[in-house]
């Protein structure tokens, strides 16, 4: 006989564990089904352990170029991984630690470790790591966080060679020599720049002409060259066809239409994400997916079976941290508050935190034009920013999109020193809907990155 819930909640990341509490809180009788560490992805292999190493990677940088500001460092500038890594250990081990801590002391909460799988729509097995069932659990409410994880293509020889993903780099104690990244999205670009500011020899492998296919041109150019300029290698058009393995532990990598083989001492697979899905007995619950593997949901995040959603990456609708907890809301909004919130009015913003970072919200321009609505733009350079000059840090561009006809910001795009901080005056006007006159009166503190968005705004011209 299964044990009775109210509530199940499969998997502890960003979404998943506030919203065990607010279930709790509310009187509902919650299960938590973690099968490994708590706190998801961003806590353990993601933003967070990424973030510090790119703080890691800027003190280097920042430090190789004291001069430039008139300050004199003695001595050669390295990185020792080890304590980089350590700092990383620690600080997801607090955060880790805390997620774990808040949920097991969570009024009406139950945490059970183990794999969960469907056996009906309402009805979820609890596997050891021996495969063997240790627990039946039963809920007329079950919502699904159970995230995504690393994609490696089919590639000939990968079976013989020693690769890494996102989370099996985070573990190196030892700096690679020649770092090669198969990929040119995100986080590929990140972890290029990270280590080659840790001192290592970095080449990005880039299927098409140019990085970061999804954005506009003029943003990605600009990244691609800063990243050169740091002595990055690009390999562009570069198809990997087999992998063979070299003595301690190296690569030779063979590209299609490649004279010569690339040897390398690592090899970073950065190749997309896909869901985990494929062993939680969706099947069982008649919980449909796409081709992809990714839930499908509907506005309010419900899955095609009644009392069952899916939050986070899982859902395919945003692949980040703040689109898994505003998933959070969205359902405790609609079942906890009486709130009605779709997560199709939701306005996408993400950022790319290489350094400068790229921070986009709304449309691109490319997306726009493909739209055909009458629009207006403007542009400006970071080097017209006082804060940028004064920092020694002027790459990268502002640039904004407007609807001629409603007067709504549609779209923008900051690259440049701060720029992650920046864009949230634009999020925050497109959330509320109001014209952009209304930011672009508005008074700004100087000298600060925000202070020139009202005067981008001014450069409004016609998208031809």
């Amino acid at each position: 006989m299964p044990d009775q819930f109210d509530a199940i909640v499969i998997g502890t990341g960003q979404g998943g564990s506030p919203l065990a509490v607010r279930l709790g809180a509310s009187g509902r009788k919650t299960a938590v089904i973690e099968r490994a560490t708590f706190g998801g992805t961003c806590v353990n292999v993601g933003c967070t352990p990424t973030k510090s190493y790119v703080a890691s990677a800027r003190a280097a940088h920042v430090a190789r170029h004291a001069a430039a500001l008139g300050v004199d460092i003695s001595g050669t500038i390295s990185v020792d991984l080890a304590r980089v890594k350590a700092r990383k250990d620690q600080i997801i081990g607090q955060s880790r630690d805390g997620v774990e801590k808040w949920l097991r002391t969570a009024d009406n909460v139950t945490i059970f470790n183990g794999h969960a799988r469907f056996t009906s729509a309402n009805t979820l097995s609890i596997s050891n790591a021996n495969g063997q069932i240790t627990q039946e659990l039963q809920a007329s409410e079950i919502f699904i966080n159970t995230g995504t994880r690393s994609m490696v293509p089919p590639v000939a020889g990968l079976e013989h060679i020693r690769y890494h993903t996102n989370a099996t780099l985070l573990e190196l104690t030892d700096l690679p020599e020649h770092l090669v990244i198969v990929g040119s999205s995100y986080i590929a670009l990140e972890f290029a720049q990270i280590f080659r500011r840790f001192g290592s020899r970095v080449t990005v492998l880039v299927r098409g002409e140019r990085v970061l296919g999804r954005e506009d041109e003029d943003l990605a150019l600009i990244i691609q060259s800063v990243l050169q300029r740091e002595g990055v290698n690009f390999l562009f058009n570069a198809d990997l066809a087999r992998v063979d393995p070299l003595p301690d532990d190296g690569v030779r990598l063979t590209l299609q239409n490649a004279n010569e083989p690339l040897d390398a001492s690592h090899l970073l697979f950065a190749t997309g994400r896909q869901p985990n899905t494929d062993d939680l007995g969706l099947a069982a619950a008649g919980i449909t997916t796409n081709k992809q593997g990714l839930i499908t949901v509907d506005g309010q995040l419900r899955t095609s079976v009644p009392g069952i959603w899916a939050i986070g990456d899982v859902n395919g609708r945003g692949a980040f941290t703040h689109t898994s907890y505003d998933d959070f809301q969205i359902v405790a909004a609609n079942l906890l508050d009486g709130r009605p919130r779709s997560v199709d009015s939701r306005i996408m913003a993400y950022a790319v935190f290489v350094d400068p970072p790229l921070a986009r919200v709304g449309m691109s321009e490319a997306d726009v034009r493909k739209s055909g609505r009458d629009a207006l733009i403007a542009t400006m350079p970071m080097s017209r920013v006082g804060r940028a000059r004064e920092r020694g840090e002027t790459d990268g561009m502002m640039k904004v999109l407007v609807d001629a006809q409603t007067r709504q910001i549609i779209g923008a795009g900051i690259l440049g020193i701060e720029g992650d901080e920046a864009i949230h005056s634009i999020i925050d006007i497109m959330t509320a809907g109001a014209p952009y006159p209304t930011l672009q009166y508005a008074l700004h503190i100087h000298p600060t990155i925000s202070e020139l968005v009202p005067t981008l705004l001014d450069g409004l011209k016609p998208l031809v």
